[in-house]
């Protein structure tokens, strides 16, 4: 039973192919959350942090971002630092969704404030069961903070 967490999931991706695919593997589990897509670092951060064209701010901060790395102009990663500075923003779950397998990069992610790191699969059937995987632990067996 997936708990009543209605707030926006939030998918920081480039790519929307990577973003349709993601976004029919949730839709298979027809969750009440809404996948908001913000298409660069620079638009994730406008939209968290309440500039721009977000007047109901923080109504709608997401249960959790789903995170890709390697994106044109700011990264994920100096999302991620800017995310895990901001004192209003900190406890929002950050999963690294990224192609990338470098250590290095694991490594990174974590020491600046990662919840989790995923490495993106090419193919579909192994991404409905990471969605899967991501829904039962973020949306039913972890308890997400209210205070966001």
């Amino acid at each position: 039973m997936i708990v009543p967490f209605t707030q926006p999931i939030l998918v920081v991706e480039d790519s929307l192919e990577d973003f349709t695919a993601l976004g029919r593997a949730f839709r298979k589990h027809a969750l009440p959350n809404q996948l908001l897509r913000c298409e660069d670092g620079d638009q994730a951060l406008e939209y968290l942090q309440g500039y721009g064209q977000h007047p109901d701010w923080p109504a709608h901060l997401p249960a959790f971002i789903l995170l890709d790395l390697n994106m044109p102009g700011t990264d994920g990663r100096a999302v991620l630092d800017v995310l895990k500075h901001d004192p209003r923003l900190l406890s929002i779950p950050v999963i690294v969704f990224t192609t990338s397998t470098n250590r290095r990069d694991v490594e990174e992610c974590y020491r600046l404030g990662a919840n989790s790191y995923l490495t993106k699969p090419i193919e579909y059937t192994v991404l409905e069961e990471k969605v899967e995987l991501i829904i039962h632990y973020w949306l039913q067996a972890s308890q997400l903070p209210l205070s966001i």
